[in-house]
């Protein structure tokens, strides 16, 4: 199995749709047999679940992401765990032992809408602006 991991400097970048490279690692057996670093070649959002579906990428663990983009990826039957922080390989580590914290609600936590950080989109109703 593949799992593709947004990447900056080794740690899980924040922002899935502008996400430049991705670490994909290759699971088998329970543990990390090999990992690389891919750039996305400035894809964007919808883009983007091409470009890892192409990679025969299964689960992308991210920080932030948008609700089309996840919808993008789900259209694709890539799982999405979002909202996690820290270090790339601790992360997949995490995954494969079943004890990775996301947050199956990390939509949008960074798209600016009027002047505020869409951090909480179920509380003030942006759906309109793709959070959901």
């Amino acid at each position: 199995m593949k799992i593709a991991v947004t990447y900056e400097n080794g740690e899980i970048f924040q922002h899935f749709g502008h996400c430049e490279t991705f670490e994909i690692f290759t699971v088998e057996d329970g543990a990390i047999q090999k990992s690389e670093v891919v750039s996305s070649a400035g894809q964007g959002h919808g883009a983007l679940a091409t470009f890892l579906a192409e990679q025969d990428v299964r689960v992308v663990i991210c920080g932030g992401i948008g609700g089309g983009a996840k919808a993008a990826l789900a259209a694709a039957r890539i799982m999405v765990f979002g909202g996690v922080t820290g270090n790339t390989r601790d992360a997949v580590e995490a995954y494969i032992t079943g004890s990775l914290e996301f947050d199956p609600n990390a939509n949008c936590s960074h798209h600016d809408h009027g002047g505020h950080t869409c951090g909480g989109c179920g509380k003030h109703g942006c759906g309109g602006h793709g959070c959901h």
